[in-house]
């Protein structure tokens, strides 16, 4: 199978950025090859928004390394998406969705539909390829600029699939079995209705990060976990195949991967359900009462924080435990206006339900009204949006192929 090294960014010589050489030391050898079955699970650091969905978050170097003496800046690589089931929801929004807009700004960016992810669990066939434009054309809507970013479908490029085929190899199954939302989801489902992609997921998600060399990844709370088996991957691979092994096989040497960082945001990265301030908001929760989807029209919005969960204290107030519904549905408030913690405290203090239910309304009819515009201009134009989806998976498949044929080559495959 061809490798051609087709990325302009990423080269044989310099796709990857060198990691210390201690992860290459007798300390880190001695972790992969006499405990090959551990991993370190650092709850400090326990996913394509968050709130009801998974998300695969990265940052990665967009340049080939320049010398020190260079004053042309390195810019850094952003990539995370979405799953396209369901409506896209509040808390995607601003959990992920809203922070890619004031970070394609400052990196460069590559935003893709997990439509390989969304078939972990049972979906609708007739509905996929339609969620998957849909989940598309919201991003566009909600300001991802394609002059700044890249936006494309995860399973147009083959190389997220290839590279965790070969992950899948260095992932001991203990990893797997630990990861606390396969024990969740294939509890409610039942062990004979769960696939084994909902148990590999992790690994899939790995490669998703792996492959654009990820310095940070934005990661949900739910996330957390996920992204610290994708470090420890990185560190095993870099360890069973990197360093000399590699350039022995005529590779570059050093680390295959960079090993990622969390990106955790400080606000919004959590929003909670509408019936339940303990809940996260999710596609995947029963009742559409407890999600405000980006698409629900004005008196839907209106219905909804009307029979929200709400609680007897007076006033409004953030970061009490005894109100959780308070909490969110301020936090709502503060990130759909833009005001501070602080403005949102002393304008909400002495507000009743009513009061403050329909002042948040108001806010968010105001704020999504123009997104839900923008959206039905794109979805209506299938040939803007295919072009769009096409430049990016070419693009991103440039980068990722980079990173896949080091990695062919480090494991000793024969190439065509």
């Amino acid at each position: 199978m061809g490798r051609a090294v087709l990325s302009q960014f990423l080269t044989l010589s310099n796709s990857t950025p060198r990691l210390s050489s201690s992860l290459f030391c007798g300390r880190l050898g001695s972790k992969y090859l006499k405990r090959p079955g551990s991993i370190r699970h650092n709850r400090t650091i326990n996913g394509y928004n968050g709130a009801g969905f998974r998300c695969c978050c990265s940052v990665s170097l967009s340049q080939p390394a320049v010398p020190e003496t260079s004053s042309i800046p390195v810019r850094k690589r952003i990539v995370s998406g979405v799953q396209p089931t369901g409506a896209i929801h509040l808390g995607n929004y601003l959990g992920a969705i809203k922070t890619w807009i004031e970070l394609q700004n400052s990196y460069d960016t590559l935003f893709f539909i997990v439509d390989l992810h969304a078939i972990t669990l049972p979906y609708d066939t007739q509905q996929l390829s339609k969620a998957t434009r849909n989940t598309a054309a919201i991003y566009l809507a909600c300001g991802v600029d394609t002059s700044k970013a890249s936006v494309f479908v995860q399973s147009h490029v083959r190389a997220h699939v290839e590279l965790m085929w070969l992950l899948s190899s260095a992932t001991p199954i203990g990893w797997l079995n630990r990861m606390i939302q396969f024990k969740e989801k294939s509890r409610k489902a039942g062990d004979e209705n769960v696939g084994v992609a909902l148990l590999t997921y992790p690994v899939l998600m790995a490669s998703d990060i792996l492959l654009y060399q990820s310095d940070l990844v934005p990661v949900g709370e739910d996330q957390k976990q996920h992204l610290e088996l994708t470090r420890e991957l990185a560190e095993r691979v870099n360890y069973l195949y990197g360093g000399r092994k590699w350039k022995k096989l005529g590779g570059r040497g050093g680390a295959i991967f960079k090993v990622p960082e969390p990106l955790i945001p400080p606000a919004g990265a959590r929003v909670m359900s509408l019936t339940d301030g303990l809940s996260k908001m999710s596609k995947s929760a029963p009742s559409d009462q407890s999600r405000i989807n980006l698409l629900d029209p004005k008196d839907v919005i209106a219905n909804k924080i009307k029979r929200c969960k709400t609680d007897s204290f007076p006033g409004m107030e953030f970061d009490n435990p005894e109100r959780p519904e308070c909490n969110n549905l301020l936090l709502i408030y503060q990130l759909i206006s833009g005001k501070t913690k602080e403005e949102v405290a002393q304008e909400c203090q002495d507000m009743n339900w009513g009061t403050f239910k329909t002042l948040l309304t108001d806010a968010l009819v105001d704020h999504l009204h123009p997104i839900q515009v923008r959206h039905e201009e794109i979805i209506s134009d299938p040939a803007y949006l295919d072009g769009v989806l096409g430049e990016g998976a070419t693009k991103a498949a440039a980068i990722a192929d980079a990173t896949l044929s080091n990695v062919y080559q480090a494991m000793g495959f024969l190439y065509r």
